[in-house]
């Protein structure tokens, strides 16, 4: 005899699972996250060296040293960034 699949309920507490709300408040974004990867879609759709050449021209905020080898962007600077660009 098979098993009847007992039907799961709805959390209403459970918000849906998008974008906007899996992004961190706080914190830093590494470059990957800003302009995306193959799995990964881009916050700010440009590649590596339009973004880059936009940190150096002032455009794009400058990145914080997080480490010897490892720069991250204020999660701030991006947000306000995005909101300026009207996105």
């Amino acid at each position: 005899m098979a098993k009847e699949a007992i039907p799961l309920k709805p959390n209403p507490t459970a918000k849906p699972a998008t974008p906007a709300n899996q992004l961190p408040s706080t914190g830093f974004f590494r470059l990957p996250q800003i302009i995306g990867t193959k799995g990964n879609p881009p916050l700010i759709p440009v590649s590596r060296t339009t973004w880059l050449n936009g940190v150096k021209s002032g455009k794009y905020p400058k990145p914080v040293k997080l480490g010897a080898r490892t720069n991250g962007w204020r999660v701030s600077d991006i947000y306000a960034l995005i909101e300026k660009m009207g996105a």
